[in-house]
């Protein structure tokens, strides 16, 4: 049921796999949009009842905790066994606790990232503010651009998605950005999903997901307080 996809394929050597840089494509623009050229390529090119994104590092589960890592991949048997039941599939959401995701965002990346959506959407999208607002509020939402779904809501996704995207993309200055940083269409994407759903009304199931590398929590815990104590703290990935 995968499809091994090579995303920012433009200008390199073929690793095996489907490139992102064939048919309608944005590939080039990997550095920004990250897994999202992987995305977009789907998006304009596979016809298919379910499509979704997962990572080389990153991939639902069966939800075992006494199986190898690998073992714990969830099968197309029962992902099919799934989405009987729910036409989206999402990985469980990250809950910051102490932080919202508007300030955890700030924090981490640069807060304009997400006011400048906000105003794309006061323009364009107005019915999405409602949602958006209440999203950036919150502690806990769905991350890392992860998904299966209905192709119906794939589109509608996608289609809404990059529109509010390419208007960022003219808007934002990253002139100045970290390579980290940069890569903030990505992030934005991941904040938008759950604006998406809440608007739509539309009814998904959480997953449990499997880190593929070993994960150091305590780094990862400690580098949290940091940004939350520091506006300038270490802005290592998420």
């Amino acid at each position: 049921m995968y499809l091994p996809v090579q995303v920012g394929a433009c200008g390199k050597e073929s690793i095996g796999f489907q490139r992102d840089d064939e048919g309608e494509n944005i590939s080039v623009k990997n550095p920004g949009y990250c897994e999202l050229t992987g995305l977009y390529w789907a998006w304009k090119n596979l016809d298919a009842d379910y499509i979704g994104l997962v990572h080389y590092r990153r991939h639902f589960s069966d939800g075992s905790h006494f199986k190898s890592k690998w073992d714990r991949v969830i099968t197309q048997k029962a992902l099919e066994k799934k989405l009987a039941q729910c036409k989206i599939l999402l990985p469980k959401p990250r809950d910051y606790w102490i932080e919202s995701n508007y300030s955890h965002y700030a924090h981490a990346h640069h807060a304009a990232d997400l006011d400048i959506t906000r105003k794309i959407l006061e323009e364009k999208y107005p019915r999405y503010i409602p949602a958006f607002d209440k999203v950036m509020s919150l502690t806990i939402g769905h991350r890392f651009n992860m998904f299966v779904m209905d192709k119906r809501y794939f589109k509608r996704w996608c289609s809404w998605l990059f529109s509010v995207l390419s208007q960022l993309e003219k808007r934002l200055d990253i002139s100045t950005y970290s390579d980290y940083d940069a890569r903030v269409f990505g992030f934005v994407a991941e904040r938008l999903l759950d604006v998406w759903l809440i608007t739509n009304k539309v009814r998904y199931k959480d997953m449990p997901y499997v880190f593929m590398e070993k994960q150091n929590w305590l780094k990862k815990g400690f580098g949290f307080v940091k940004r939350k104590l520091c506006a300038h703290g270490s802005k290592k990935e998420e």
